[in-house]
């Protein structure tokens, strides 16, 4: 049995300690928000939060999350956290969303890019591009992405 921290609740979860996290999410948990990609880590559909840093679900082992605190996009856009909060606000705002299926990690990489940042800094278009990295978008909504991530941080100061 490990215990992980998911979104500040305790779960116990009996699996393989090398089983990627995302799996026990989806499949042992019923947490759908995390999305599968393509299970190397490439296209960023799995981000969630270790401890604030954007990691890829899809490669990350259940032992490497013993101990540490898991956020999900259910957790990050729920209202509770000021930088999930504003991301998501701005994601509607700009209408980035298109087929929708990455947008769970675009929001993740997103509000931990915002939440890494110094308090009242608005990062350039350059550093979002940089942040965001790794972070495919099928449908190529990426001027949205950035302006919705540029919008959020101007409301964050």
């Amino acid at each position: 049995m490990i215990t992980l921290n998911i979104n500040g609740n305790q779960h116990e979860v009996d699996a393989d300690p090398e089983t990627p996290i995302l799996w026990v999410l989806r499949d042992t948990l019923g947490m759908t928000g995390t999305k599968f990609g393509c299970g190397a880590a490439l296209c960023g559909a799995c981000t969630i939060h270790l401890d604030g840093e954007a990691v890829r679900s899809c490669s990350t082992p259940l032992s490497a999350a013993e101990g540490l605190n898991i956020t999900t996009i259910e957790k990050a856009t729920d209202g509770s956290d000021r930088v999930g909060a504003a991301v998501s606000a701005a994601w509607v705002k700009h209408d980035v969303a298109q087929c929708g299926y990455c947008q769970s990690g675009q929001i993740m990489s997103a509000t931990a890019f915002l939440a890494s940042l110094p308090s009242g800094s608005q990062p350039t278009a350059s550093e979002i591009d940089t942040a965001m990295e790794g972070n495919i978008c099928r449908c190529g909504t990426y001027t949205r992405i950035r302006a919705a991530i540029a919008d959020a941080a101007s409301n964050l100061v």
